[in-house]
């Protein structure tokens, strides 16, 4: 399962703070890498390299220069949850066919196959970018043969 991460932050030492498409707001220490990948070491030796890491433009993790960078799944499935932030009822519905694709153990190629959906649009679906029609989500929870529920909070 793939969940993009949306905004990164940089605290003290070598700790990281990665909001994600779900809402989760999950803490990693870099630190951890130091003695296996020692070109880390050079983030806690530069102070200002350290925070000039940025997230890659699909969200897939953190990127300091062409040596350095840290994949998002890592920190989603190693860190610490710390919050949750506000999200959009499109990254909702993004998340949530996510984790019934993953459920289904289908790839989003042969999710579109069985929705008639281009495998495009189910990308920006995913990652909370598209602006679903009703028309789609029924034919994504037929493909993927599960029910929706609709709770207003």
């Amino acid at each position: 399962m793939f969940i993009s991460a949306t905004n990164v932050r940089f605290l003290d030492g070598l700790l990281i703070e990665m909001t994600f498409q779900d809402g989760k707001v999950i803490q990693y220490d870099l630190s951890q890498m130091e003695t296996k990948f020692p070109q880390f070491k050079k983030l806690r030796d530069n102070r200002s390299l350290f925070t000039s890491g940025h997230l890659d433009p699909g969200g897939y993790g953190v990127i300091w220069n062409d040596e350095l960078d840290f994949d998002a799944m890592s920190i989603y499935y190693g860190g610490q949850v710390v919050g949750y932030a506000k999200t959009t009822i499109n990254q909702k519905i993004g998340s949530a066919i996510i984790k019934a694709r993953d459920k289904k153990n289908i790839t989003q190629t042969e999710l579109a196959k069985l929705s008639h959906i281009d495998q495009g649009d189910i990308s920006k679906l995913e990652k909370g970018l598209g602006n679903p029609t009703l028309s789609k989500i029924s034919k994504l929870i037929d493909a993927l043969d599960c029910d929706i529920d609709i709770v207003i909070k």
